[in-house]
């Protein structure tokens, strides 16, 4: 597969849905090469899952280019914090308080601010990962008011197999209702549906790079 062609046209894709929704590229498994052909096309937003594997991979694209930001995508551990604090400029899964005050500290002790969503385990299964929905209200209001973090929205993974339509709708009006601006969710498969329905970050990999063989 063309993985310059295939992220172009996705790109104009989500331009012609919405030209505000930005789109992040998962280069999670993806070696230095193919970074680099997304790079190239002058594409600034790139998604991670793990952090040891985003220092390797990224550490010299960074020292190279300012303009890149890193967003980390999978679950973040409390212990692994301090390093990804370091190298992502977003994380779209914050969802406990213990790791919201370990972040808040490293803010303190570094004078820097990061930007941050809060995961929401929108269809409550026991498998996933995120904040269940009745205590969002509150997990958000502690981060942002007691912890000073900056709170852009959202995110969430819908279940597999199903329509998505109905959680993404969910996810917005709860983003609405504790004054949110920006929305993380899509991904490959129906990332047009989520930006319909008002997404400001879809997060891409699979429709640009192609399945990685088990």
């Amino acid at each position: 597969m063309n993985i310059v062609k295939d992220y172009i046209n996705i790109n104009k894709e989500i331009k012609d849905l919405n030209k505000e929704a930005k789109l992040i590229v998962v280069t999670k498994g993806q070696d230095s090469e193919n970074i680099k052909k997304i790079l190239d096309c002058g594409h600034t937003d790139f998604g991670e899952n793990k952090v040891q594997e985003s220092i390797l991979k990224w550490s010299n694209f960074l020292k190279n280019q300012n303009n890149i930001n890193l967003h980390l995508i999978g679950k973040l551990q409390s212990n692994k914090a301090e390093d990804a604090f370091g190298i992502f400029n977003f994380i779209h899964t914050l969802d406990n308080e213990k790791l919201a005050k370990i972040l808040s500290n490293l803010e303190i002790k570094n004078n820097k601010k990061i930007n941050y969503f809060v995961q929401v385990n929108i269809a409550n299964e026991p498998q996933k990962n995120g904040i269940n929905i009745s205590a969002v209200s509150e997990f958000v209001k502690y981060c942002k008011f007691d912890l000073k973090l900056n709170i852009l929205g959202l995110m969430c993974i819908p279940p597999f197999n199903v329509e998505p339509d109905s959680y993404f709708i969910k996810l917005k009006e709860l983003n609405k209702n504790n004054e949110l601006q920006y929305l993380s969710m899509g991904m490959s498969e129906d990332f047009k549906i989520a930006i319909r329905l008002g997404a400001s970050y879809v997060r891409i990999g699979t429709a640009i790079f192609g399945k990685k063989p088990n």
